[in-house]
């Protein structure tokens, strides 16, 4: 280790102190010298491939050093960014971009295709956060909730009248059947005049 506190970068000679390095073959780098010689990628343990003191990602060191022909990552199967340049063919432009006409402000929204609106708060309802019921999209946490009593809900917990959610015990209440014999509770008489 030289004087002045660090091992030499393999990219930029410059000193490399504990708390930037990385060690790859033997060699320190700064975490930020540590990319791919050809696509300037940032590299780690699982996307390093070395050759003659050279650092590429694999899939760049697979096309300069891989083995080539029908087979080997350079066939039909395999995603390519050759556009057929050196081959003489041309390209037309692609459309320009045309603004979604997605009534949704949110830019979230409009950049990922939309979402469902919550019912209770009129907030978007992301997928991570989306419980169905009454044929709506609801928050799980703070509006998937008992209209009545405010009860956290399941979906085996839950009833729904004309849009709205309940739970089984306000459903019952409010729109059970009413009269003898239909009682709130052991052996309740209910006037319904």
């Amino acid at each position: 280790m030289p004087l002045g506190g660090g091992n030499q970068c393999g990219r930029c000679q410059k000193t490399v102190y504990f708390a930037e390095e990385v060690l790859c073959d033997g060699r320190s780098f700064h975490k930020s010298c540590f990319l791919c010689m050809v696509c300037r990628k940032n590299l780690d343990s699982t996307t390093i491939a070395v050759h003659m003191e050279e650092v590429y990602c694999k899939a760049c060191y697979s096309k300069k050093y891989g083995p080539k022909g029908y087979g080997y990552g350079q066939g039909a199967g395999t995603l390519s960014m050759d556009r057929g340049e050196s081959l003489g063919i041309t390209h037309e432009e692609p459309a320009p971009h045309r603004p979604s006409s997605n009534p949704n402000p949110s830019k979230l929204a409009q950049k990922f295709g939309g979402s469902d609106k919550c019912p209770r708060c009129g907030k978007a309802v992301y997928a991570a956060e989306k419980v169905i019921a009454a044929g709506s999209a609801w928050h799980k946490i703070g509006c998937f909730t008992c209209a009545t009593c405010n009860k956290s809900l399941e979906s085996t917990t839950q009833a729904d009248k004309d849009g709205e959610i309940y739970c089984k015990a306000c459903y019952g209440k409010h729109f059970g059947p009413k009269g003898f014999g239909y009682g709130q509770g052991a052996g309740a008489l209910v006037n319904t005049q």
